[in-house]
Protein backbone atom coordinates (compact mmCIF):
# COMPACT_ATOMS: atom_id res chain seq x y z
CA UNK A 1 0.00 0.00 0.00
CA UNK A 2 1.46 3.63 0.82
CA UNK A 3 2.03 3.31 4.05
CA UNK A 4 5.35 5.74 4.58
CA UNK A 5 7.77 3.46 6.30
CA UNK A 6 11.27 3.25 6.21
CA UNK A 7 13.91 2.28 3.63
CA UNK A 8 15.31 -0.67 4.64
CA UNK A 9 12.68 -2.70 6.08
CA UNK A 10 14.98 -4.94 7.81
CA UNK A 11 16.89 -2.50 10.02
CA UNK A 12 16.34 -3.15 13.44
CA UNK A 13 16.23 -0.13 16.50
CA UNK A 14 15.42 -0.10 20.19
CA UNK A 15 13.20 1.90 20.91
CA UNK A 16 12.54 4.27 24.37
CA UNK A 17 9.32 5.65 24.79
CA UNK A 18 9.09 7.43 28.23
CA UNK A 19 5.85 6.84 30.08
CA UNK A 20 3.41 3.44 29.66
CA UNK A 21 -0.21 5.45 28.79
CA UNK A 22 -2.39 4.70 25.75
CA UNK A 23 -0.29 6.10 23.86
CA UNK A 24 2.95 3.94 24.04
CA UNK A 25 0.27 0.76 24.02
CA UNK A 26 -0.82 2.11 20.26
CA UNK A 27 2.66 2.74 18.87
CA UNK A 28 3.34 -0.60 17.32
CA UNK A 29 -0.51 -1.27 16.52
CA UNK A 30 -0.97 2.34 14.60
CA UNK A 31 2.34 2.12 12.67
CA UNK A 32 2.57 -1.56 11.21
CA UNK A 33 5.99 -2.01 12.52
CA UNK A 34 6.86 -5.66 13.69
CA UNK A 35 6.82 -5.12 17.28
CA UNK A 36 7.55 -7.66 20.18
CA UNK A 37 7.87 -7.49 23.98
CA UNK A 38 10.78 -8.17 25.84
CA UNK A 39 11.39 -10.87 28.61
CA UNK A 40 12.63 -8.70 31.28
CA UNK A 41 11.08 -4.90 31.06
CA UNK A 42 7.96 -3.76 29.46
CA UNK A 43 9.91 -3.23 26.37
CA UNK A 44 9.43 -3.26 22.48
CA UNK A 45 12.27 -4.21 19.58
CA UNK A 46 10.42 -2.54 16.56
CA UNK A 47 11.59 -3.57 12.96
CA UNK A 48 10.21 -1.72 10.08
CA UNK A 49 8.18 -4.03 7.97
CA UNK A 50 5.67 -3.78 5.06
CA UNK A 51 2.41 -4.81 5.60
CA UNK A 52 2.62 -6.64 9.08
CA UNK A 53 2.67 -6.18 12.57
CA UNK A 54 2.68 -8.64 15.72
CA UNK A 55 0.56 -6.94 18.36
CA UNK A 56 2.12 -8.69 20.88
CA UNK A 57 2.37 -7.22 24.74
CA UNK A 58 4.86 -4.85 24.51
CA UNK A 59 3.83 -1.74 26.36
CA UNK A 60 7.34 0.41 26.01
CA UNK A 61 11.00 0.46 25.61
CA UNK A 62 13.61 -2.62 26.33
CA UNK A 63 15.62 -0.66 28.68
CA UNK A 64 18.42 -2.40 28.84
CA UNK A 65 20.64 0.18 26.47
CA UNK A 66 20.21 2.43 29.88
CA UNK A 67 16.87 4.20 28.69
CA UNK A 68 19.27 6.48 25.96
CA UNK A 69 15.83 6.28 23.49
CA UNK A 70 16.55 5.40 20.14
CA UNK A 71 19.43 3.30 19.24
CA UNK A 72 20.41 1.69 15.70
CA UNK A 73 23.31 -0.90 16.66
CA UNK A 74 24.12 -1.81 13.06
CA UNK A 75 27.21 -0.35 11.78
CA UNK A 76 27.71 3.50 12.61
CA UNK A 77 25.47 3.52 15.37
CA UNK A 78 23.10 6.28 16.33
CA UNK A 79 21.49 7.08 19.24
CA UNK A 80 18.75 8.92 19.99
CA UNK A 81 15.93 10.32 22.77
CA UNK A 82 12.25 10.46 22.24
CA UNK A 83 9.87 12.30 24.62
CA UNK A 84 6.55 13.41 25.04
CA UNK A 85 6.90 15.45 28.01
CA UNK A 86 7.01 18.94 27.16
CA UNK A 87 7.94 20.38 30.85
CA UNK A 88 10.60 18.62 31.05
CA UNK A 89 11.87 18.91 28.03
CA UNK A 90 11.18 23.20 28.46
CA UNK A 91 13.14 23.15 31.59
CA UNK A 92 16.31 21.29 30.49
CA UNK A 93 16.69 21.20 26.63
CA UNK A 94 19.88 22.34 26.71
CA UNK A 95 21.18 19.39 28.84
CA UNK A 96 18.77 16.70 26.86
CA UNK A 97 19.67 17.91 23.26
CA UNK A 98 23.14 17.29 24.68
CA UNK A 99 23.12 14.00 25.94
CA UNK A 100 21.19 13.05 22.83
CA UNK A 101 22.84 12.94 19.59
CA UNK A 102 19.73 12.97 18.19
CA UNK A 103 16.39 14.16 19.79
CA UNK A 104 13.17 13.51 18.56
CA UNK A 105 9.89 15.31 20.90
CA UNK A 106 7.01 15.75 17.95
CA UNK A 107 4.67 14.44 20.32
CA UNK A 108 5.80 16.93 22.72
CA UNK A 109 3.90 19.76 20.96
CA UNK A 110 0.23 19.65 19.70
CA UNK A 111 0.12 16.03 19.35
CA UNK A 112 -0.51 14.56 15.81
CA UNK A 113 0.42 17.92 13.99
CA UNK A 114 3.70 18.43 12.86
CA UNK A 115 5.51 21.40 13.91
CA UNK A 116 8.54 20.39 15.41
CA UNK A 117 9.74 18.77 11.88
CA UNK A 118 8.67 21.78 10.02
CA UNK A 119 10.79 24.10 12.43
CA UNK A 120 13.57 21.90 12.37
CA UNK A 121 13.46 21.48 8.27
CA UNK A 122 11.11 22.87 6.20
CA UNK A 123 11.40 26.17 6.74
CA UNK A 124 15.40 25.59 7.03
CA UNK A 125 17.11 28.82 5.10
CA UNK A 126 14.23 31.18 6.00
CA UNK A 127 13.91 33.80 8.39
CA UNK A 128 10.99 33.29 11.20
CA UNK A 129 9.12 36.61 12.74
CA UNK A 130 7.15 34.50 14.87
CA UNK A 131 5.35 31.35 15.88
CA UNK A 132 1.78 31.45 17.69
CA UNK A 133 -0.72 29.09 17.95
CA UNK A 134 -3.62 27.20 20.14
CA UNK A 135 -1.68 24.69 21.72
CA UNK A 136 -3.99 22.94 24.18
CA UNK A 137 -7.23 21.22 23.35
CA UNK A 138 -8.82 21.18 26.91
CA UNK A 139 -9.03 24.97 26.72
CA UNK A 140 -9.89 25.37 23.12
CA UNK A 141 -12.71 23.02 23.95
CA UNK A 142 -14.01 25.09 26.64
CA UNK A 143 -13.93 28.49 24.79
CA UNK A 144 -15.33 27.49 22.13
CA UNK A 145 -18.06 26.21 24.03
CA UNK A 146 -18.60 29.15 26.19
CA UNK A 147 -18.54 31.08 22.52
CA UNK A 148 -21.00 28.70 20.93
CA UNK A 149 -23.54 28.50 24.14
CA UNK A 150 -22.62 31.03 25.90
CA UNK A 151 -22.20 28.97 28.84
CA UNK A 152 -20.16 30.34 32.12
CA UNK A 153 -16.73 28.94 32.75
CA UNK A 154 -17.24 27.00 35.91
CA UNK A 155 -20.14 25.04 33.74
CA UNK A 156 -17.84 24.24 30.87
CA UNK A 157 -14.98 22.83 32.99
CA UNK A 158 -17.29 20.65 34.55
CA UNK A 159 -18.17 19.33 31.31
CA UNK A 160 -14.71 19.42 30.15
CA UNK A 161 -13.63 16.80 33.39
CA UNK A 162 -17.13 14.89 33.07
CA UNK A 163 -15.98 14.30 29.36
CA UNK A 164 -12.02 13.87 29.94
CA UNK A 165 -10.76 16.84 28.61
CA UNK A 166 -9.63 18.50 32.14
CA UNK A 167 -7.88 16.81 35.05
CA UNK A 168 -9.45 16.75 38.39
CA UNK A 169 -6.78 19.42 39.02
CA UNK A 170 -7.25 21.55 36.14
CA UNK A 171 -4.15 23.74 36.71
CA UNK A 172 -1.81 23.57 34.35
CA UNK A 173 -4.10 23.58 31.20
CA UNK A 174 -6.75 26.26 32.67
CA UNK A 175 -3.44 28.61 33.87
CA UNK A 176 -1.30 28.41 30.60
CA UNK A 177 1.38 26.29 32.29
CA UNK A 178 1.37 23.59 29.76
CA UNK A 179 1.11 25.85 27.02
CA UNK A 180 3.68 28.09 28.66
CA UNK A 181 6.23 24.62 28.36
CA UNK A 182 4.93 24.64 25.08
CA UNK A 183 6.18 27.76 23.37
CA UNK A 184 9.36 27.66 25.13
CA UNK A 185 10.22 24.57 22.85
CA UNK A 186 9.11 26.16 19.95
CA UNK A 187 10.87 29.34 20.48
CA UNK A 188 14.11 27.42 20.90
CA UNK A 189 13.40 25.51 17.62
CA UNK A 190 12.87 29.01 15.96
CA UNK A 191 15.26 31.33 17.41
CA UNK A 192 17.37 29.00 18.96
CA UNK A 193 16.82 31.12 22.23
CA UNK A 194 16.61 28.81 26.02
CA UNK A 195 13.94 30.90 27.30
CA UNK A 196 13.68 29.81 31.25
CA UNK A 197 9.57 29.08 31.60
CA UNK A 198 9.40 30.32 34.94
CA UNK A 199 10.10 33.89 33.13
CA UNK A 200 7.14 33.89 30.58
CA UNK A 201 4.39 35.90 30.97
CA UNK A 202 1.26 33.84 31.39
CA UNK A 203 -2.02 34.34 31.62
CA UNK A 204 -4.98 31.72 31.59
CA UNK A 205 -8.46 31.50 30.63
CA UNK A 206 -9.74 30.95 34.65
CA UNK A 207 -11.12 34.91 34.29
CA UNK A 208 -13.12 34.17 31.09
CA UNK A 209 -16.33 35.17 31.16
CA UNK A 210 -19.02 35.01 28.82
CA UNK A 211 -19.71 38.82 28.32
CA UNK A 212 -16.19 38.53 26.68
CA UNK A 213 -17.53 36.17 24.16
CA UNK A 214 -20.13 38.80 23.56
CA UNK A 215 -17.50 42.21 23.19
CA UNK A 216 -15.25 40.01 21.02
CA UNK A 217 -18.19 39.63 18.75
CA UNK A 218 -18.78 43.15 18.43
CA UNK A 219 -14.99 43.51 18.22
CA UNK A 220 -15.28 40.82 14.57
CA UNK A 221 -13.86 38.38 16.83
CA UNK A 222 -13.89 35.37 19.26
CA UNK A 223 -11.44 34.61 22.24
CA UNK A 224 -8.95 31.67 22.58
CA UNK A 225 -5.54 31.18 24.60
CA UNK A 226 -2.77 31.55 22.31
CA UNK A 227 1.38 30.91 22.91
CA UNK A 228 3.41 33.24 21.22
CA UNK A 229 7.14 33.78 20.42
CA UNK A 230 7.82 37.02 18.37
CA UNK A 231 10.87 39.26 17.38
CA UNK A 232 9.95 42.61 18.21
CA UNK A 233 12.40 45.57 17.67
CA UNK A 234 15.34 43.36 17.28
CA UNK A 235 14.80 41.00 20.57
CA UNK A 236 12.63 38.12 21.36
CA UNK A 237 9.07 37.89 23.43
CA UNK A 238 7.74 35.02 24.53
CA UNK A 239 4.05 34.92 26.57
CA UNK A 240 0.86 33.18 27.06
CA UNK A 241 -2.33 34.84 26.77
CA UNK A 242 -6.11 34.68 26.02
CA UNK A 243 -6.53 36.98 22.51
CA UNK A 244 -9.46 38.54 20.18
CA UNK A 245 -8.77 36.82 17.67
CA UNK A 246 -10.27 37.87 14.38
CA UNK A 247 -12.94 35.84 12.67
CA UNK A 248 -11.29 36.00 9.49
CA UNK A 249 -7.46 36.00 10.75
CA UNK A 250 -5.14 34.32 8.26
CA UNK A 251 -4.29 31.59 10.12
CA UNK A 252 -7.97 30.37 11.07
CA UNK A 253 -7.59 30.24 14.89
CA UNK A 254 -11.11 31.61 15.38
CA UNK A 255 -12.45 28.51 13.75
CA UNK A 256 -10.82 26.11 15.66
CA UNK A 257 -13.08 24.60 18.03
CA UNK A 258 -13.39 22.05 20.71
CA UNK A 259 -9.82 19.72 21.47
CA UNK A 260 -8.27 21.16 17.77
CA UNK A 261 -4.66 22.94 17.62
CA UNK A 262 -3.11 25.76 15.61
CA UNK A 263 -0.01 26.43 15.38
CA UNK A 264 1.24 29.48 12.99
CA UNK A 265 4.15 30.18 11.67
CA UNK A 266 5.19 33.66 9.82
CA UNK A 267 8.30 33.72 8.23
CA UNK A 268 9.83 36.30 5.71
CA UNK A 269 10.27 34.16 2.30
CA UNK A 270 6.23 32.09 3.01
CA UNK A 271 4.46 35.07 4.99
CA UNK A 272 1.92 32.66 7.15
CA UNK A 273 1.53 28.77 7.17
CA UNK A 274 -0.73 27.57 8.91
CA UNK A 275 -1.15 23.89 10.66
CA UNK A 276 -3.62 22.58 12.24
CA UNK A 277 -5.74 19.15 13.75
CA UNK A 278 -5.74 16.77 16.60
CA UNK A 279 -3.56 18.39 19.37
CA UNK A 280 -4.08 15.12 21.49
CA UNK A 281 -5.21 11.64 21.90
CA UNK A 282 -3.45 8.46 21.50
CA UNK A 283 -3.41 7.64 17.68
CA UNK A 284 -2.13 11.48 16.71
CA UNK A 285 0.49 11.03 19.36
CA UNK A 286 1.54 7.84 18.65
CA UNK A 287 1.49 8.72 14.96
CA UNK A 288 4.32 11.68 16.08
CA UNK A 289 6.43 9.19 17.85
CA UNK A 290 6.55 6.68 14.99
CA UNK A 291 7.09 9.76 13.07
CA UNK A 292 10.61 10.50 15.39
CA UNK A 293 11.27 6.52 15.28
CA UNK A 294 11.12 6.68 10.98
CA UNK A 295 13.20 9.67 10.73
CA UNK A 296 16.25 8.11 12.84
CA UNK A 297 15.72 4.69 11.23
CA UNK A 298 16.21 6.61 7.84
CA UNK A 299 18.79 8.81 8.71
CA UNK A 300 17.00 12.08 8.44
CA UNK A 301 17.18 13.16 12.13
CA UNK A 302 18.71 16.54 12.62
CA UNK A 303 20.23 18.13 15.40
CA UNK A 304 17.29 19.10 17.71
CA UNK A 305 17.90 23.14 17.89
CA UNK A 306 19.75 25.64 16.36
CA UNK A 307 23.14 26.70 18.06
CA UNK A 308 22.18 29.23 20.89
CA UNK A 309 25.09 31.96 18.66
CA UNK A 310 22.29 32.41 16.36
CA UNK A 311 19.51 33.48 19.28
CA UNK A 312 18.07 36.78 19.53
CA UNK A 313 18.39 38.97 22.95
CA UNK A 314 15.03 37.81 25.35
CA UNK A 315 12.43 40.35 26.29
CA UNK A 316 11.15 41.18 29.60
CA UNK A 317 8.46 43.42 27.54
CA UNK A 318 6.34 42.92 24.67
CA UNK A 319 4.07 45.20 22.90
CA UNK A 320 0.85 44.23 21.59
CA UNK A 321 -2.39 45.88 21.44
CA UNK A 322 -4.99 44.99 24.12
CA UNK A 323 -8.65 44.30 25.46
CA UNK A 324 -9.16 45.54 29.43
CA UNK A 325 -12.16 44.34 30.74
CA UNK A 326 -13.42 46.80 33.17
CA UNK A 327 -16.27 45.47 36.19
CA UNK A 328 -17.19 48.82 38.06
CA UNK A 329 -20.05 50.42 40.10
CA UNK A 330 -22.09 52.87 38.02
CA UNK A 331 -21.49 56.47 38.43
CA UNK A 332 -20.33 60.01 36.99
CA UNK A 333 -16.99 60.23 35.72
CA UNK A 334 -15.76 56.78 35.03
CA UNK A 335 -14.62 57.57 31.37
CA UNK A 336 -12.75 60.79 32.57
CA UNK A 337 -10.91 58.43 35.14
CA UNK A 338 -10.21 55.73 32.66
CA UNK A 339 -8.37 58.39 30.45
CA UNK A 340 -6.83 59.63 32.81
CA UNK A 341 -5.15 56.88 33.72
CA UNK A 342 -4.65 55.76 30.25
CA UNK A 343 -2.65 58.81 29.65
CA UNK A 344 -0.75 58.68 33.15
CA UNK A 345 1.15 55.39 31.35
CA UNK A 346 1.17 56.07 27.96
CA UNK A 347 -1.74 54.03 27.10
CA UNK A 348 -3.72 55.21 23.75
CA UNK A 349 -6.98 54.71 23.89
CA UNK A 350 -8.32 53.04 20.43
CA UNK A 351 -12.70 52.97 22.06
CA UNK A 352 -14.39 52.61 24.95
CA UNK A 353 -17.47 49.69 24.42
CA UNK A 354 -19.86 49.17 27.16
CA UNK A 355 -23.33 46.97 26.36
CA UNK A 356 -26.34 48.27 27.96
CA UNK A 357 -26.16 48.07 32.56
CA UNK A 358 -28.44 45.93 33.56
CA UNK A 359 -27.07 45.75 36.81
CA UNK A 360 -25.69 49.36 38.05
CA UNK A 361 -23.45 47.55 40.66
CA UNK A 362 -21.78 45.47 38.89
CA UNK A 363 -21.53 46.83 34.97
CA UNK A 364 -18.90 45.72 32.59
CA UNK A 365 -17.50 47.74 29.63
CA UNK A 366 -14.16 47.35 27.73
CA UNK A 367 -11.18 49.58 26.81
CA UNK A 368 -9.02 48.53 23.53
CA UNK A 369 -5.71 50.34 23.55
CA UNK A 370 -3.52 50.95 20.33
CA UNK A 371 -0.20 49.47 20.11
CA UNK A 372 1.48 49.48 23.56
CA UNK A 373 4.05 47.98 25.94
CA UNK A 374 2.51 44.84 28.10
CA UNK A 375 3.77 46.47 31.01
CA UNK A 376 2.10 50.05 30.75
CA UNK A 377 -1.39 48.18 30.29
CA UNK A 378 -0.55 46.37 33.38
CA UNK A 379 0.29 49.34 35.40
CA UNK A 380 -2.65 50.68 33.70
CA UNK A 381 -5.17 48.28 34.54
CA UNK A 382 -3.46 47.99 38.30
CA UNK A 383 -4.42 51.74 38.90
CA UNK A 384 -7.95 51.17 37.64
CA UNK A 385 -8.49 48.50 40.13
CA UNK A 386 -7.49 50.81 42.77
CA UNK A 387 -10.44 53.46 41.60
CA UNK A 388 -13.37 53.99 44.03
CA UNK A 389 -15.97 52.72 41.30
CA UNK A 390 -13.82 49.23 40.24
CA UNK A 391 -15.35 46.24 41.29
CA UNK A 392 -12.53 43.85 40.36
CA UNK A 393 -9.03 43.84 38.75
CA UNK A 394 -9.59 44.60 34.82
CA UNK A 395 -9.16 41.40 32.79
CA UNK A 396 -6.49 42.53 30.16
CA UNK A 397 -6.79 40.23 26.94
CA UNK A 398 -4.56 40.52 24.15
CA UNK A 399 -5.68 41.89 20.73
CA UNK A 400 -4.46 39.60 17.39
CA UNK A 401 -3.62 41.97 14.37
Amino acid sequence: GGWRGVRDPAVEVRVGVFGEGGRGAVVGEGSRLDVRSGDEADGVVARGRRGSRDRGGGRGVRRDDGGSGVRDEGAGAREAGGDGEKALLAEYCDEIAAAAKVLGFEAAVCGGIPIIATLQQHLAGDEIESVSGIMNGTTNFMLSKMEAEGADYGDVLKEAQALGYAEADPTADVEGHDVRAKIALLAKLAFGATVPVESIPTEGISKIQSVDFEYAKLLGGTVRLLGTASFQEGRLAVYVAPHVVPAKHAAGFASAVGPTNVVAVKSTQLGTLSLSGAGAGRYPTARSIVADVVRVCNGLATSPFPPASAAPPLSSDYKAKFYVRVTAKDRLGIVKTIGELAEQHGVSINAILQNPIVDPDNMAFVVTTDLVAFSSVNAFAADVAAADFAVAKPVILNMLH
